[in-house]
């Protein structure tokens, strides 16, 4: 059947109410009938989203005539025969204020293309063209996007403009996520590749001349890393261009990473200002969002799990190997801070032990296995609860230490001759650098030990099936001695606790999660319930609540009043004692650095 390229038109239309409009014209559909689909969930994110949900109005013609589409699925249609062409309009409601979707106000319009650009059944490899409109009356809006504008078409984009780009196909269509508005704007080049870093809401004097300053040095050495010898990034040959797309929020934390570009959402206190030297942990942690997004252009945009190359997106698609994917770039993402030199590693220490502090509190580590937990991100990581600390572990957060752990064991096997290094560059030479242009092998789930000894020479079976396949605790300590690192442990405070994680709201203090076998849990407190007094006095919110607990001694046994749903519930509580949870990490007096 002969084809042709596709087009997208859309245009933010109705502001106010938060719709794009978009009219698909497809000229040679299917003679039998054009079946459309919208992806189920978007790459990066293991949930089934049902985007389609948000179109509200969607229908097609072809000339003056008509075509009746009907929904047959979830997240597809069908349209009746024509000759074509065949235009669909539809519009897609755009309020979702996250790194996934879409949103769209007064102020910008955000989009992913999983939420608005259709899949023509059939021709998802055909050229998609998309033609991008302003918003009606607001010249001024710019347009910020890794997609690349369509050159010598009659209507190509100028730079940051509307107008005509151009994907190689529906896949790379819906990996160029679009940000339109008015937002702050810097530029950077690292290795020779440009980078834009776009800014929107509101954020007084930024400092974004130390944020480029601070992002380039990060950039070049996540470059260099992969790529000693070229220092070419790899986005290069799809697009040219590697954008930052931020949303600034009052508290917003998250990223998304694409082939050539991430969305990302960070809370307004964590960027710097102009003339404010100590822009605190915030910012670190900024820096370190920022980090993994970019880790992710090589590790999971092109090293990827078989089971996602290619993506299936009309359902979950199932691997092991989050940790891998997940795990190891969030090991990555502080480790480059360092190399960058961004951070010290005093800092690095600090970070690194808040993670192995945020695992080991969770009980949930004891049950579920990082590979379970990759597998399970569909039904379980994606939809927590509040008994998800007790029976869950993250792929991100345990991956991360299954990967230092892995590291510390190949540079203690090897005398530091080889380090988990080795394996990255090796998956990336196997199964990265080209797969956008053929290659379409991925990982699979069982490689990961053979990939490692050729790497490296050392035979991680043994660790990978007691740290990643099972439930065992990364014996960092003993790891981290020969590096001349020494791990212990402390506790937060000394005063008496309740075992359970608080939340404070609407000027109470409510139960979050009560952790299993501790004091809440042992008395009968359950998540939910709201505090109200301990010792017959009133609880305000946390803070109260701790200052009261300090007038008590571990092994005391204290009334505990709390209202469950609209019933008030009395119990006795016997108070623990201080554990030690959190993590340090110093570098012992002499160790090399």
């Amino acid at each position: 059947m002969k084809t042709e390229s596709i087009l997208y038109a859309l245009v933010p239309h109705d502001l106010a109410g938060h719709r794009l409009r978009i009219t698909l014209t497809i000229a040679n559909p299917d003679p039998e009938g054009q079946k459309l689909a919208l992806p189920a969930w978007i790459p990066g994110s293991y949930l089934i989203r049902d985007f389609a949900r948000q179109v509200e109005t969607i229908d097609a013609h072809s000339g003056k005539r008509p075509i009746g589409i009907v929904k047959t699925g979830n997240h597809s249609w069908r349209c009746e025969p024509c000759q074509g062409p065949l235009v669909v309009q539809y519009v897609v409601y755009a309020w979702d204020l996250s790194v996934r979707g879409a949103h769209v106000d007064e102020t910008h319009a955000f989009f992913n293309g999983t939420s608005v650009f259709l899949a023509v059944e059939g021709q998802e490899h055909q050229p998609c063209h998309v033609l991008l409109h302003a918003p009606a009356g607001l010249a001024n809006w710019t347009v910020h996007t890794s997609l690349p504008e369509a050159a010598g078409h009659d209507l190509e984009a100028p730079r940051h403009g509307f107008g005509m780009y151009l994907a190689p196909d529906y896949d790379a269509l819906i990996d160029h996520p679009v940000e339109m508005g008015t937002p702050q704007v810097v530029a950077f080049e690292a290795c020779g590749a440009r980078h834009e870093m776009v800014f929107t809401g509101i954020a007084p004097n930024l400092d974004l001349e130390r944020i480029a300053e601070d992002t380039r040095r990060i950039c070049e050495a996540q470059i260099a890393f992969f790529e000693p010898e070229s220092r070419r990034a790899p986005f290069l040959d799809s697009g040219g261009r590697y954008v930052f797309m931020t949303m600034v929020t009052g508290d917003g934390y998250g990223g998304l990473e694409h082939r050539a570009s991430t969305a990302l959402m960070c809370a307004r206190n964590d960027l710097p200002a102009r003339g404010r030297p100590d822009a605190g942990e915030g910012y670190e942690n900024f820096l370190g969002l920022v980090s993994h997004e970019y880790f992710h252009t090589w590790n999971v945009k092109r090293i990827k799990p078989r089971a996602f190359a290619p993506y299936d997106l009309g359902r979950e698609n199932h691997t092991r190997l989050l940790w891998v994917f997940e795990g190891f770039t969030s090991y990555y993402d502080d480790l480059f801070l360092l190399r960058a030199g961004v951070i010290d590693e005093a800092a690095y220490l600090r970070r690194l032990a808040k993670t192995i502090s945020m695992v080991h509190r969770g009980g949930g580590r004891l049950k579920q296995s990082v590979a379970e937990s990759s597998f399970d991100a569909w039904t379980r990581y994606y939809k927590q609860d509040e008994n998800s600390p007790n029976a869950l572990v993250s792929y991100y957060t345990k991956g991360s230490l299954v990967a230092a752990g892995l590291d510390l064991a190949i540079r203690e096997a090897s005398a530091n001759a080889h380090s988990l290094d080795d394996v990255m560059r090796l998956m990336w030479e196997r199964y990265g650098r080209d797969f956008y242009r053929g290659q379409t092998g991925g990982v699979d789930e069982t490689d990961m030990p053979g990939l490692i000894r050729e790497a490296t020479g050392f035979d991680a079976t043994g660790f990978l099936s007691r740290y990643a396949d099972g439930r065992e605790d990364v014996p960092l300590a003993e790891l981290l001695a020969p590096q001349g690192i020494a791990l212990s442990w402390k506790t937060a405070d000394g005063d008496p606790g309740l075992d359970a994680r608080l939340r404070n709201g609407n000027g109470q203090c409510s139960i979050a999660t009560v952790h299993e076998g501790g004091a809440a849990h042992r008395a009968g407190l359950s998540a939910g319930d709201v505090i109200v007094a301990v010792g017959g006095l009133r609880v305000q919110d946390e803070k109260s609540l701790r200052s009261l607990l300090a007038r008590w001694q571990p092994g005391d046994s204290v009334t505990v009043h709390v209202f469950r749903r609209d019933e008030l519930r009395r119990f006795e509580l016997e108070l623990s004692a201080p554990a030690r949870t959190e993590c340090e990490l110093e570098r012992k007096p002499g160790a090399p650095a």
